[in-house]
């Protein structure tokens, strides 16, 4: 589990396509002061585990389906990433519940300056709709970020200065496709109200 308060940005080094997968190795220095081979650490949201870790780097190895379903296939060396280590019990809760399981990929449309802050302007797949409300929660390239504008095809994010300078957002260019994961408290409360339909369902059926 992660918080989405992303600690580091590194680069990748390298990577060494396997099959329908990949290994992708990150340079990265805050999240290696303690990481352990088997580790879990988030690359742009994504839960990877950690391997070949040294002083400076880590490999990672993704699936076909990381690949597609997230933006790490269009990865390449010197590509930014945002890098978070997994929670611990004394983890302070900055952000939300984060687990680092893409839901879809988005695409950036523009980062507007106010002098200092920003306006973030993403375009999502309609399969993220209904998981998205006005200041609520979503984690875009695994950042904890507030809902701070809503319409049926794009979100709206205020970005502060730090945000901006730690992540990888000011790197993005409009149409950059974007990790997308959706609060899991709404994905809970989805499936308990599709439970509590079927069973009105049923006892309408039965009655």
């Amino acid at each position: 589990m992660f918080t989405g308060i992303v600690e580091e940005l590194g680069h990748v080094e390298s990577v060494e396509p396997r099959g329908e997968g990949a290994r992708i190795r990150i340079q990265a220095r805050t999240v290696m002061e303690d990481a352990r081979e088997g580790d879990s650490i988030a690359v742009n949201g994504v839960c990877l585990t950690a391997l070949d870790v040294c002083a400076g780097s880590f490999a990672a190895d993704c699936s076909g389906e990381t690949l597609r379903r997230s933006t790490l296939g269009s990865l390449g060396p010197g590509s930014p990433v945002n890098l978070e280590r997994a929670a611990t019990p004394a983890t302070r809760l900055g952000g939300h519940i984060v687990q680092g399981h893409t839901d879809a990929r988005g695409n950036f449309i523009s980062a507007t300056d106010h002098g200092g802050s920003w306006t973030v302007r993403i375009a999502y797949p309609p399969e993220m709709r209904h998981y998205l409300v006005f200041k609520g929660s979503v984690a875009v390239e695994g950042i904890s970020l507030t809902v701070a504008g809503l319409t049926n095809d794009y979100f709206e994010i205020a970005v502060i200065p730090k945000t901006w300078q730690v992540t990888n957002l000011s790197a993005l260019r409009p149409g950059d496709p974007v990790n997308l994961e959706a609060d899991i408290i709404a994905k809970y409360v989805e499936r308990m109200l599709e439970r509590i339909t079927a069973v009105n369902f049923d006892s309408a059926i039965t009655s």
